[in-house]
């Protein structure tokens, strides 16, 4: 496991696992909406689907470094512990009780979110920072995220996270340079500092510090982890569950918060199809290079050349499974800060049933036989669309 791939075995509930080399799951950021991924994972996992490589963006980062510091047995009651608390605060309860009240009910829990805080997440700073001296956490920032870090070391194992038994990459960025970094469990020891890092959205969370750097969420870059998997030279046979928490498509808005929603859709979706787009030219350009070297004599071909023609001779087989969380119409532009028990246990639901409908479809996990490379299943809408 060592260069990032896993054999995968045939497991039950998981069609054609057999012929990948390796599992992944990429999470996306989206505050609140994060415990859709955690319903996705707790599907997988009763399918036997154990992905090795995790890779997340801010709530995506700390939902797939829990699954990353825990055994397979331990990984989905991990998950429910910590959705758990940070909606247990009980905002706008009284208001569960009718549908016709649901839009009050998570406009009153986003605000009480805003103006207390979450258990076990973050809570607001006693100090305004517009009056804070200049340079500290106080003063670049409206919440302190301290909770988070005692939290996440009570459900989180860092000496079985850096153990290969998985590997994690969780993405942010260096606020002084503008450049996006991966933190990746192949390549160094990762601790809270670096999950952390990925979920520190200005101006409500404070940058992190790691080696001399100040890191923001990755999001505010690229809010899907899925062109760093791709990026990687030793990639193998793969197959990726990529799971968004905003949908790049949707409807015209007619009110101000619908106006709202879509904003943030827009801002924070991944751009799958232009990533995936952008690899298969690569690949047919690599196989054009190979036609072009093979037609040489090979007296007149360099060290370099045969090295590079072994090196292209086979491309890996890439097929994505991506799920996207479809917003419900009682949920506005605060769907990613609306922490209520009740919206947690509607977006759990929500993974958990996509994900079993998913896997009732085998021949979407079918290796790709296209030799371009990747091949997208857009599983979350209605049918599939496949490139």
């Amino acid at each position: 496991m060592q260069d990032g791939t896993s054999a995968a075995q045939p497991l039950p509930g998981a069609p054609h696992m057999h012929d990948y080399d390796m599992v992944a799951l990429v999470l996306q950021g989206g505050g609140a909406l994060g415990s859709y991924q955690a319903g996705v994972f707790e599907a997988l996992s009763a399918a036997g689907i154990q992905p090795y490589w995790l890779s997340g963006v801010s709530i995506g980062a700390i939902n797939a470094s829990i699954i990353a510091g825990n055994t397979p047995q331990n990984q989905v009651a991990r998950l429910r512990d910590f959705w758990e608390m940070v909606t247990s605060h009980g905002y706008a309860r009284h208001l569960e009780s009718s549908d016709t009240l649901r839009p009050l009910h998570n406009l009153t829990s986003a605000w009480l979110t805003m103006m207390r805080g979450i258990p076990g997440f973050f809570s607001p700073r006693k100090t305004n920072p517009w009056l804070a001296p200049p340079g500290g956490p106080g003063a670049t920032s409206f919440y302190d995220t301290n909770p988070l870090v005692s939290h996440l070391g009570g459900l989180i194992d860092w000496d079985l996270l850096n153990s290969n038994s998985h590997r994690l990459s969780v993405g942010a960025v260096n606020i002084e340079t503008g450049n996006f970094r991966y933190f990746d469990s192949s390549l160094e020891r990762l601790g809270p500092s670096h999950v952390m890092a990925s979920g520190a959205l200005p101006p409500a969370f404070p940058a992190v510090a790691i080696d001399g750097g100040h890191y923001w969420d990755g999001g505010i870059v690229s809010n899907t982890p899925l062109q760093y998997l791709l990026d990687q030279q030793r990639i193998q046979d793969t197959l990726v569950f990529q799971v968004d928490l905003f949908n790049a498509k949707g409807a015209l808005p007619r009110t101000m918060g619908e106006v709202n929603a879509r904003n943030k859709d827009i801002m924070f979706s991944s751009r799958t199809r232009n990533t995936t787009d952008k690899y298969r030219r690569i690949h047919a350009l690599e196989a054009r290079l190979r036609d072009a070297l093979a037609r040489i004599a090979p007296e007149q071909l360099t060290e370099a050349d045969r090295a590079l023609m072994k090196e292209m001779q086979d491309v890996p087989q890439v097929n994505i499974l991506h799920l996207v969380y479809h917003q419900k119409a009682h949920e506005g532009g605060n769907k990613d800060y609306e922490f209520s028990r009740l919206t947690m246990l509607d977006h759990w639901a929500a993974g958990l049933e996509d994900t079993r409908r998913t896997l009732a479809h085998a021949d979407w996990f079918r290796k790709p036989g296209n030799r371009m490379g990747i091949t997208v299943h857009d599983v979350h809408r209605e049918g599939t669309d496949r490139a």
